[in-house]
């Protein structure tokens, strides 16, 4: 059986499968997160949205089972690659509670997981607890993602816990302050380790299962030589999971600096954890035959003023689809714009730089399969 066929018989048999048990399983960044008792409109939304997929059409079947909400663009560290640290223009804020929760109530029975954060540091919004408790309400898995350096508060910590937070992602990329603060500017590394053990501790204090704590090292060129140490000091930590990802720079800033040759500065010698494929002479990314990337169809990225975008790579609201201050989730996701952006995918265009060039464009700059290198998962007795 040729591959196609066969993805798509394995996809058949998922489906079955799924409306028989009404039970989904879905990874992201290696971690398997299981559905139970899912009510049937959202499996048959989530059947809709996969198989218009095949064919990627300019007006969608379904509505997203996925979406990237910012709660805040303020962040108290300067990373390297990230806009915050210079680039970008947009103005500065937390999401409004009544917006999300807004947001929430319109599309929240289709939705699988969030992922609530894109630029900046999440837990700066004082209300993204309430946030996460009431996305749980409708059986939604979230994800959130933080430098650290907050979680010595322990009132903030046990507000995350008792919220029903899945999955909290500490990017820590260095096992020394020497190493870490090359990328994590006005980091210290031992705040962010702090706040790691202060999370664990509470957790199991608590009794809960939740959060999953996912340490991630990002791999670079300057800090690569200490992924031998770094199982060691998860586990010590108290830590679920430790996930080693390959440096990526998912910045739009058109052709010129696409991001996959921007990245190359920092890519590690260990082509293991390189992101990028690059051709014979080591600094020239290969294109891939087309661009992957799904997100039109399934997975919005929602900036925290209501600004809907293509993806988390749209930093500066260059390619805004809508404002759900202004319209409903259904005009903006049927709308014109969303409807001419996914057009510009599909035909390849090469006036579309943002679709282009970004980093799904690239071999091995995919966000679907290729996003995590390695992943160890801890057992705390």
């Amino acid at each position: 059986m040729k591959k196609g066929k066969k993805n798509i018989f394995l996809k058949s048999r998922e489906a079955l499968l799924s409306l028989a048990t009404r039970r989904i399983s879905m990874t992201c960044d290696a971690i398997p997160y299981v559905f139970e008792n899912v009510p049937l409109k959202k499996i048959i939304n989530w059947l809709k949205v996969e198989t218009s997929l095949l064919g990627k059409p300019d007006r969608p079947w379904g509505w997203p089972t996925h979406l990237q909400v910012e709660p805040s663009n303020r962040c108290n560290l300067r990373c390297v690659l990230c806009p915050l640290s210079g680039e970008m223009q947009r103005s500065q804020g937390h999401m409004d509670i009544s917006l999300f929760r807004n947001l929430i109530d319109q599309i929240g029975d289709f939705l699988f997981l969030i992922l609530l954060w894109d630029w900046g540091e999440p837990f700066l919004n004082p209300r993204i607890h309430e946030m996460i408790a009431y996305a749980k309400r409708k059986g939604i898995k979230l994800i959130s993602s933080t430098n650290g350096h907050l979680f010595n508060n322990l009132k903030l910590a046990d507000r995350v816990i008792e919220s029903g937070l899945d999955t909290l992602i500490f990017a820590v990329d260095g096992v020394s302050q020497e190493t870490y603060e090359k990328y994590r500017k006005r980091g210290r590394l031992e705040t962010a380790l702090e706040g790691v053990r202060t999370l664990a501790t509470r957790k199991r204090e608590l009794g809960s299962s939740t959060p999953l704590i996912n340490f991630r090292f990002i791999v670079m060129r300057h800090n690569e030589h200490e992924i031998p140490s770094l199982k060691e000091l998860a586990k010590s930590l108290g830590v679920d999971v430790l996930t080693l990802n390959p440096c990526l720079n998912n910045t739009y800033r058109g052709k010129e600096e696409a991001p996959a040759k921007h990245a190359l500065e920092l890519a590690p010698e260990n082509h293991r954890y390189r992101r990028f494929d690059f051709a014979g002479n080591g600094d020239t990314p290969i294109h891939a035959p087309s661009n992957p990337c799904k997100s039109l169809w399934n997975a919005p990225a929602i900036h925290w003023d209501g600004k809907v975008c293509p993806c988390t790579f749209d930093y500066d609201d260059r390619f805004v689809l809508g404002d759900l201050k202004k319209e409903t989730f259904e005009e903006v996701w049927r709308g014109r714009a969303y409807r001419r952006m996914r057009r510009m995918l599909r035909q390849k265009d090469s006036v579309n730089h943002f679709c282009n060039e970004c980093s799904c464009a690239y071999k091995g700059g995919s966000l679907i399969d290729e996003t995590i290198a390695e992943a160890s998962f801890f057992v705390h007795t």
